[in-house]
């Protein structure tokens, strides 16, 4: 019997990395929900939609398709944005338009379908307190904003994605005070979330952690 697992932390904490390991790991699937509101950031850029306009937002996602892959490519109606969604000023637009709670309302509607079934790791930041408040694991991820600047600079260069890390850095900074202080599904921790602090772990040392932690099926 398949359980879902939900993984909650910060901006650049490490979440989607150890949910995708996890899920080939287990034969779950991965369900990236940050991904989902980058798509929506994205396609509001490319519409020039005021992030502030929450109606127009709300009315858009009406007609959006987001898709994943087997891989774990991301596709906004049938077109892979990975590689888009993960650019910094898309980052940051993002934190703004997932505090409208039409927006918020919509994608976790959205998220709690696919996970009906059971067999599900996602990650977010409201997962376990909002999304999945029922989930049977709930993991919640943090480190320092250095280790996490450090992440995403070496995450840039590799994808060959130009860079600042003085940049990168106070942005992180800005987004979580951003997700702690809105007033809609703000970050925190669940009540019976294990918190995990990865500034120092390796991924492979986060995973089994986290496996040491799945309570036993029948």
């Amino acid at each position: 019997m398949k359980i879902n697992i939900a993984i909650d932390g910060p901006s650049a904490a490490g979440k989607s990395t150890i949910a995708k390991i996890l899920a080939k790991e287990l034969g779950y699937s991965h369900l990236d929900t940050g991904a989902m509101y980058r798509c929506t950031a994205l396609a509001s850029k490319k519409r020039g939609i005021d992030p502030n306009d929450e109606a127009a937002l709300a009315a858009m996602l009406d007609e959006m398709k987001i898709s994943f892959d087997p891989a774990g490519n991301v596709y906004l109606n049938n077109e892979d944005v990975s590689k888009q969604i993960r650019e910094n000023e898309i980052s940051m637009l993002t934190s703004s338009i997932s505090a409208h709670p039409k927006v918020r309302e919509r994608l976790v509607a959205l998220q709690q379908q696919m996970a009906r079934d059971k067999g599900f790791i996602m990650d977010g930041r409201d997962i376990g307190t909002v999304v999945l408040p029922d989930a049977e694991l709930k993991i919640y991820m943090v480190a320092s904003v250095k280790a996490r600047a450090d992440r995403r600079y070496k995450e840039y260069l590799e994808k060959h994605v130009e860079a600042d890390y003085d940049e990168i850095y106070r942005d992180i900074e800005q987004r979580d005070y951003q997700d702690m202080n809105r007033k809609t599904s703000p970050l925190r921790k669940a009540e019976d979330a294990i918190e995990i602090d990865t500034s120092n772990m390796t991924i492979t040392e986060v995973v089994e952690e986290i496996r040491r932690n799945i309570p036993t099926l029948s």
